[in-house]
């Protein structure tokens, strides 16, 4: 069952705030009233990991200007996280909130969630200021992302909520043209 146009679930878990260096708690509250992105990964002090995680960072200064805030989310410990910003030069960059699931609630929340491997997938979920799922990626172990495209997802998605009745086709840039779904444009695209 799609996880699209569905609130996300109730969660209580520990993250590491790498601004601030301390440890903090992370509810499922704390992504609402805003946009959030969630970026599941299997494993910290892995190999494909540190470098989305260092492309999303590259990202992230664009994505808080856009009102989005980022949350990375492993099935590791918040203790992980930190001893991993400590010491690998792409992970130290980081400045998004890295949540700890070792419990894989999240991850089960999501449907992201090896059951044989106890590992988060590569996914990847943009969330409404309402706590609504509006895109979802998931990708196979060995296939990284691209977190630039995470910018325009943001952009289009907040543009369809500000303009009911539109919405927009593939490759919409900010201020191109958009769709209003009608009788009219039935067959004509």
């Amino acid at each position: 069952m799609s996880i699209i146009g569905k609130e996300i679930l109730p969660f209580k878990a520990s993250a590491y705030d790498s601004t601030s260096g301390e440890f903090i708690d992370v509810t499922d509250e704390n992504l609402k009233g805003k946009w959030s992105i969630v970026c599941f990964y299997p494993a910290d002090f892995s190999f494909v990991c540190p470098t989305e995680l260092e492309d999303l960072q590259n990202q992230y200064a664009t994505l808080k200007e856009l009102g989005a805030e980022v949350y990375s989310v492993s099935t590791d410990t918040h203790f992980v996280h930190k001893a991993w910003h400590d010491h690998s030069d792409a992970i130290s960059k980081i400045e998004y909130i890295m949540v700890a699931d070792p419990s894989q609630t999240i991850s089960r929340n999501f449907d992201v969630l090896d059951e044989e491997l106890g590992l988060a997938q590569r996914g990847t979920f943009i969330i409404d200021p309402d706590g609504v799922v509006q895109a979802a990626e998931i990708n196979a172990d060995g296939i990284g992302r691209d977190a630039s495209t995470l910018v325009g997802k943001i952009k289009a998605a907040q543009y369809v909520r500000e303009n009911p009745g539109e919405v927009c086709p593939a490759k919409w840039e900010e201020g191109s043209e958009t769709l209003k779904p009608s009788l009219d444009l039935v067959g004509k695209i």
